[in-house]
């Protein structure tokens, strides 16, 4: 009997619940079916911490098959160290991953700073979601959004929805409902590293 391919993302975030989790995956597969990635799409398995999801990760990887595309996606958490994301984990204050064996670079992908500053590629996706009262001015008036902090990240979001009904933003309640709604092209066009996760998801 032949085992079939395995195609995993592995990601950072919603913690131990399952209501979060479902809501994860949703808004992963809406975002790379509206990037137009064919065949089949990876299952997008949420892990909690970052470094839980680094561990999970390394399980899956050093029990991989040959055709088997595990890939892990985490936030930066920081500016930018290197180009390279390994050397980046590897030097960042608080990591100190050291890269597993058989990893490569393809097998590594980072939402920089944090997987908020993607929303800022798309507003018309985030007033669509908490309709009336959003100001859209709050948010930084910049094409660069992989360099804006993560904190000044939250605090425009929670500037521009803090008059809606379902506002103010909240990482839990909102995160992956606006990612669900984010349009792909805005956000490659905006992202160097959005673009590279695409481009390794239908290239896999």
């Amino acid at each position: 009997m032949v085992k079939s391919r395995r195609r995993k993302l592995l990601v950072e975030g919603a913690g131990d619940r399952a209501d979060l989790s479902a809501e994860c995956r949703k808004g992963f597969k809406r975002l790379f079916e509206k990037a137009g990635i064919q065949g089949v799409l990876p299952r997008v398995v949420p892990c909690g911490s970052r470094r839980a999801a680094f561990d999970s990760f390394c399980h899956e990887l050093a029990n991989a098959g040959p055709d088997d595309m595990i890939m892990l996606l985490v936030d930066s958490e920081a500016p930018m160290i290197s180009e390279d994301p390994w050397e980046h984990v590897k030097l960042r204050e608080g990591d100190g991953w050291d890269q597993p064996a058989g990893a490569t670079s393809e097998h590594l992908h980072l939402m920089v700073e944090v997987m908020e500053a993607w929303f800022l590629a798309d507003p018309d996706a985030l007033e669509r979601l908490f309709k009336k009262g959003f100001r859209r001015e709050a948010l930084p008036a910049r094409a660069d959004i992989e360099k804006v902090a993560k904190l000044d990240v939250y605090r425009a979001l929670q500037s521009a929805t803090r008059d809606t009904k379902s506002g103010p933003y909240g990482k839990g309640p909102h995160s992956f409902k606006v990612l669900a709604e984010v349009d792909p092209k805005k956000l490659e066009a905006a992202s160097p590293w959005a673009l590279r996760l695409f481009q390794a998801l239908a290239n896999a």
